[in-house]
């Protein structure tokens, strides 16, 4: 059997997985699979990585149906690389939900399972209709999630994650339909070009291009993002927003290199709302006083150094976004998993409800720092070869957009410098912490109560964090190695003849 026809696998044994735990109410075996399972995804994107440095595209038709009819699972050196790193966070995410017993609330394993298998199939996927069907089986698990580990209070907040959701699905999948109508197809690899040559086709797949920004998070459409992520839990925060809004800025990268060849006709307007996500994100961080609330909008500005890649289109440019985007997904997942030890730990994240953890948690206080570190792109992290890529390559490229990308990553970076140091002094300087007001799940704002001398974060709860920032760590001194397999991806979006090869047959 050629590895080619395993493919539908990574879709079919999550959502197995999750109809075993639904049926087999056994905690062991529930967090085996619960962990097991994207951590073998994580395996497969390996095996699929080492493949494809012989065979560039592997591309099942299911159920042998004629090329262009039949439901194609593909996959290149891009989605062998994101395979490995969301199935890794996911991985790591459900560990941490362990860690806090927030496994054991009703149906998270086989929700976490079917977000998984939607993940999966999301970028495995060569059809445009089937991307919104996985999309869906992401995100129908994802409205349970935050319903199940939320407190009434954050049930409130997280209407606004149900609502955009929904409305851009619709958006997603009237863009399916009129490309269909345009094009007589939604197979991507017979759009190949078609968007560049047609405004007709072009029209279309650009609403479903604006569907899957909105779900990104770019501005002006960003607002959603860092009110409702914080509102859900911070094992649920880090698993959303290492998949959620990255699955769609995958889609967008290939989409756009696929239908448009790299050349979108509104590029003015499309650079321009990246340098605005990438501003607002790093200013909208000085505002906030809750730590997982600064961690969301930088989740926004990071959204805006991603789509540099597609808004240069330029090797360079596209390998540099692709190495920021896998550093931006382990970063912030430590950072998420991290703050969500705190919490758990001092029972907030307000920055004035905390002080003086740097001394009373050293452990935490290191791996924070280290993450505060890849978000401006300082070393030891990935993100600070993240930066530099993308600088490099915005100065190389033919665009005069190049130094406006490069001017704006400056000021953020600046301004992110900032914001994130007065959040490590209020929360991580100062007088040793004496009391603590704990979140009230209804109000917002509980009793204070003496801080015992004994209480500390205990240290399993800080190993998921550890282990992500080992990660990041290691991607910064191993670039040399790392970078070589971003350009590969890089690659196979500037050349799609082998993906429409191995798709179409022809």
């Amino acid at each position: 059997m050629s590895p080619a026809a395993l493919l539908p696998l990574l879709v079919a044994v999550p959502l197995l997985a999750a109809g075993v735990t639904v049926v087999v109410r056994v905690a062991a075996v529930q967090r085996a699979l619960l962990v097991g399972v994207p951590a073998a995804t994580a395996v497969a994107g390996l095996a699929l990585l080492r493949a494809h440095a012989a065979t560039p595209v592997l591309a099942d038709a299911v159920g042998a149906f004629e090329p262009g009819i039949a439901i194609p699972f593909v996959s290149d050196t891009l989605t062998a690389v994101m395979l490995v790193v969301t199935g890794a966070t996911t991985a790591v995410c459900a560990w941490f939900l362990c860690l806090t017993g927030e496994d054991r609330y009703r149906f998270v394993p086989p929700l976490a399972l079917m977000l998984t298998g939607g993940v999966n199939g999301a970028l495995l996927t060569g059809d445009l209709f089937n991307l919104f069907v996985f999309v869906e089986v992401m995100l129908l698990p994802s409205y349970a999630l935050i319903a199940v580990t939320g407190s009434w209070r954050r049930l409130g907040i997280g209407r606004m994650f149900v609502l955009v959701n929904l409305v851009t699905s619709t958006f997603l999948l009237m863009g399916a339909a009129l490309v269909y109508g345009a094009a007589g197809t939604v197979n991507l690899a017979a759009l190949a070009g078609a968007a560049a040559d047609d405004p007709q086709v072009g029209l279309a797949v650009s609403v479903v291009l604006l569907a899957l920004l909105v779900k990104g998070g770019i501005v002006p459409v960003h607002g959603w993002l860092p009110r409702a992520y914080p509102a859900t839990s911070a094992g649920i925060m880090a698993l959303f927003a290492g998949l959620h809004t990255k699955v769609g800025l995958y889609a967008v990268y290939r989409i756009v290199a696929v239908a448009y060849g790299g050349q979108i006709p509104w590029a003015g307007l499309f650079g321009a709302a990246v340098v605005l996500t990438i501003l607002v994100g790093a200013l909208g961080t000085n505002a906030e006083r809750r730590m997982r609330g600064g961690i969301a909008y930088q989740m926004v500005s990071g959204v805006g150094h991603i789509l540099v890649g597609v808004a240069l289109f330029t090797p360079a440019a596209l390998a540099a976004g692709v190495f920021y985007l896998v550093h931006h997904i382990v970063t912030v997942g430590a950072l998420v998993l991290a703050v969500g030890a705190v919490e758990h730990t001092y029972g907030t994240g307000r920055l004035d409800r905390l002080s003086g953890l740097m001394r009373r948690e050293r452990w935490a206080s290191a791996i924070v720092g280290l993450g505060l570190f890849s978000l401006v792109g300082l070393p030891p992290t990935s993100g600070l070869w993240g930066k530099v890529g993308l600088v490099l390559a915005s100065a190389a490229a033919p665009s005069a957009w190049g130094v406006v990308f490069i001017v704006a990553m400056m000021i953020a970076s600046v301004i992110s410098l900032l914001a994130l140091q007065r959040w490590w002094v209020a929360a991580f300087g100062g007088p040793p912490l004496q009391t603590y007001r704990p979140d009230d799940p209804e109000h917002g704002r509980g009793v204070a109560v003496p801080l015992p001398d004994d209480v500390r974060i205990p240290g399993r709860l800080l190993a998921p964090a550890t282990v992500l920032i080992a990660v990041s760590v290691v991607m910064f001194a191993g670039a040399g190695v790392l970078f070589p397999v971003a350009q590969d991806a890089a690659g196979g979006l500037l050349d799609v003849g082998p993906y429409v090869e191995a798709v179409l047959g022809r």
